[in-house]
């Protein structure tokens, strides 16, 4: 079962889904997720949503501000500090729920997010549960890397352009999330699979997805870090899924991450023979992360949480 929810978040209206089981009683565990650069909440995510229904979980999925059917004036800018905000607003609406246990709540990401999905673990003492795919977790070391040398002196170079325009003018301007030839056009994920698999994605499931976002989103994807938050990830099972030839959001970095994370509760998993974007257009390896992110909740969400005895 899906209906329509929304919340508020910085004054602007959210909106998503809530997804439940059609079998057994709440409240449930529940799943909170959101998606990556330029994401829409049609994007890929409900194929998550409907396994983790089918074994016994909500799933509160939603539009960031700014983007898909929720409010915000600034349409297409990602802040990563705003979008985390809208995560931690989502767990407090799904705490009020009555389909929802707040006792059981898990919280899972996607490439921008699922370096998001890291901080809350480390930052939010009700996620009590974390399943983190094919994450940033470094975006100045990733934007150096998958420009190269040549493309990210052009990337800088309008960055810093796009400063000065916004301070003379107070307004800024956009760029392409991917483009289908990086050597003509600076986009912020410089990959032609990444352009042809959205604009099929938009085509088949994604229709308010766009191409874009503000310049200054990347200037801000510059200055992003998971690293200050994983040392706070003691106690929080914590599950990282790589794919295996991943060369836009690293899957060295990302296992990196991974190694840097403290708590014994943890587990990585490699998506074999896979690519970032194969994870997106090949669903039999959406199938493998969704069913690995699915028992990762099932054995730490699905018991229900012992009460402490004095």
């Amino acid at each position: 079962m899906r209906r329509d929810v929304e919340f508020k978040s910085g004054g602007d209206t959210i909106r998503g889904w809530l997804y439940t089981p059609d079998d057994g009683d709440g409240p449930f565990p529940v799943v909170v997720m959101a998606g990556g650069w330029c994401y829409v909440k049609e994007l890929v995510q409900p194929h998550y949503a409907e396994m983790y229904a089918e074994h016994g979980f909500a799933a509160l999925l939603f539009d960031y501000r700014n983007f898909g059917a929720s409010d915000g004036a600034r349409r297409q800018h990602i802040d990563p500090e705003l979008q985390l905000e809208d995560y931690r607003n989502a767990i407090s609406y799904a705490e009020t729920l009555d389909e929802v246990d707040p006792e059981r709540i898990g919280v899972w990401g996607l490439s921008y997010s699922g370096g998001h999905a890291l901080i809350l673990g480390a930052t939010d003492p009700r996620v009590r549960c974390v399943a983190s795919q094919i994450p940033v977790v470094d975006g100045y070391r990733n934007m150096r890397r998958v420009h190269g040398t040549v493309g990210f002196r052009a990337f800088e170079r309008l960055l810093l352009e796009d400063r000065r325009r916004r301070f003379r003018t107070g307004e800024g301007g956009t760029l392409p999330h991917a483009a289908p030839d990086p050597t003509t056009e600076v986009s912020t994920w410089p990959f032609p699979e990444t352009y042809r698999t959205f604009v099929e994605l938009k085509a088949s499931e994604a229709p308010a997805y766009q191409n874009l976002s503000t310049i200054e989103s990347a200037e801000l994807l510059m200055s992003y870090s998971v690293e200050p938050f994983l040392p706070r990830l003691l106690n929080v099972p914590t599950l990282v899924v790589v794919a295996e030839r991943d060369d836009l959001t690293l899957w060295d970095l990302e296992i990196e991450a991974f190694n840097a994370i403290p708590t014994p509760r943890k587990r990585l998993v490699v998506i074999g023979d896979s690519t970032h974007m194969t994870l997106y257009s090949d669903r039999s390896l959406l199938s493998q992360a969704a069913r690995a992110a699915t028992d990762w909740f099932a054995e730490h969400l699905l018991a229900p949480t012992p009460v402490a005895v004095s």
